[in-house]
């Protein structure tokens, strides 16, 4: 397939210019404004016809019983207020439709053509939990497709059609690692079932990360060409008609701020997908947080902005085999500097099981080696048994579309947060309030009296605590005092431990 036209760069005219003396008779006069804003908008009309030729769309049928599981889901948590009403609503009209009526398409997105014997790619939350798949050419065929294979931690899943198709046209993919910020966009999808739709923008960042606690893997494009509820699945186009970006999320409504999956990412995980229907990553079995991202390890390590320090080692897997510890920093793997949790999650999840590298790494300011081979990722549930964040993750950031906090951390060594639906379920928190603890420091005076990731703090001083922010607050009038009581839960039981201020004063043992 031939490249979609750049703008042009008036060959002709500079080879008349080199022809001779005498030719500067013979040269062409420079466009108008007008005729460059022409050619500029015959590029992106070529884009568009070329590129919707490649796209589908993408129908799904859920269950009702998974109708009324959405309406807990967590990516619906991350919905601005607004769209998260309306779709609430959505949910609610279609449950009692299907309920008189019997299930039907009742969602949709977007896809792309990813090769001409009828593998689609598109998000996997687009087809999470789907009871039937159908996709919609552009010429208006429509075909029953099934998930090949899917990939929720890079939201990207491969739908293969039950039928044979003639004249599919596979999008051409394009090197997303080349895309420069400032760069034209062009989008293609489905929004609020507006079939075939074509906004442009820019590119207007790279390397987005810390936006999902649901992904493994983030490295978002960021763009400012209009995305919204229907686009998901559907490309991110250059002016050369390329997938540089298959589109997934957006930041609120009308913003401007929407985020593509990059084009590599996507070919990498869709190759594996096809394959074999699984996308398999490597790691490390370690508790990370980069130094740049933590305030107080900025000042446990002052002058240090680099660096990936490790809060846990498991019991098993390749960082314990090599003698990794816990307050070590890694700064390097096979000689590629690590600065940050994102730079060391590409340089290792990305890497086929049973690789070979070489961590560079500090202790006690000490620069050491270590030659490790790395094991398959586990599932999640799995690595949730082994410590909380997955290998690839630093601290989340707080999101400011929604009521999530950040983490204050006590001088007494305590990081809680309120808990959202992900925590309660981790931890069995059931329906009472309060706050999560989700590190100790071990060296901590409150680490003394026992208490451990996973507990529930509802009351200190005999305040009752629902937020971070109030323990953070009732904490510090707390610590003025000779001592105080603080209430917690912990696998369902109720206890109470005495923390008394005094110096050299014996702590009273957590009581029921």
């Amino acid at each position: 397939m031939r490249a979609f036209p750049r703008l042009p760069v008036f060959a002709l005219s500079a080879a008349l210019l080199g022809s001779g003396a005498g030719s500067a008779c013979l040269q062409a006069a420079p466009p108008t404004a007008i005729e460059v804003a022409r050619q500029l908008n015959e590029a992106f009309v070529d884009v568009a016809q070329r590129g919707t030729a490649s796209v589908v769309v993408v129908q799904v049928s859920q269950k009702l019983e998974t109708l009324a599981d959405k309406s807990d889901h967590p990516f619906l948590k991350q919905m601005p207020e607004e769209m998260r009403e309306q779709f609430e609503e959505h949910l609610r009209k279609e449950r009692e439709r299907q309920e008189r009526e019997g299930p039907s398409f009742n969602g949709e997105g977007s896809g792309i053509i990813y090769r001409e014997d009828g593998f689609i790619l598109t998000n996997a939350h687009v087809v999470e939990n789907a009871d039937r798949i159908r996709v919609k050419l552009h010429d208006g065929r429509e075909v029953d497709a099934e998930v090949r294979g899917q990939d929720p931690e890079s939201d990207i899943a491969i739908l293969k059609l039950k039928e044979s198709v003639s004249g599919l046209r596979p999008a051409r993919f394009g090197n997303s690692d080349g895309v420069r910020v400032g760069e034209f966009a062009i989008a293609i999808g489905a929004p609020y079932e507006l079939e075939y739709s074509v906004t442009f923008g820019h590119i207007s960042a790279k390397g987005r990360a810390g936006l999902s606690r649901l992904l493994m893997d983030e490295d978002f494009l960021q763009t400012d060409a209009n995305i919204n509820p229907g686009n998901s699945g559907g490309p991110l186009l250059n002016l050369e008609g390329e997938v540089i970006g298959v589109n997934s999320m957006i930041r609120g409504v009308g913003t401007g701020i929407c985020f593509a999956i990059p084009a590599n990412l996507a070919r990498e995980v869709a190759d594996q997908l096809v394959d074999t229907g699984r996308f398999q990553r490597s790691w490390l079995a370690v508790g990370i947080v980069g130094i740049r991202e933590d305030e107080r390890l900025r000042t446990r390590y002052t002058g240090m902005t680099n660096g990936v320090y490790i809060t846990q080692v498991p019991a098993s897997g390749p960082a314990r085999r090599a003698d990794l510890r816990r307050d070590d920093i890694i700064t390097a793997i096979d000689g590629k500097s690590v600065a940050t949790v994102n730079q060391l999650r590409r340089l290792i999840t990305r890497r086929r099981p049973g690789s070979e590298i070489q961590v560079e790494f500090l202790r006690d300011g000490k620069a050491l080696t270590a030659k490790l081979t790395t094991d398959a990722m586990p599932e999640l549930a799995e690595r949730n048994g082994l410590f909380d964040p997955r290998v690839a993750r630093g601290p989340r950031r707080p999101d400011p579309e929604s009521e999530l906090e950040s983490e204050p951390k006590s001088d007494y060594g305590l990081v809680v947060r309120t808990p959202d639906q992900e925590l309660t379920e981790k931890y069995k928190l059931g329906k009472t309030s309060g706050v999560v603890v989700t590190a100790v420091d071990a060296d901590s005076q409150l680490a003394e009296y026992g208490f451990q990731v996973g507990d529930l703090i509802f009351e200190v001083d005999k305040k009752p605590v629902k937020t971070s922010a109030q323990f953070a607050e009732i904490l510090k009038d707390a610590t003025a005092k000779k001592k105080f009581t603080v209430r917690y839960q912990r696998s369902g039981e109720k206890l109470s431990a005495v923390v008394l201020n005094e110096s050299g004063s014996t702590k009273e043992k957590p009581s029921r």
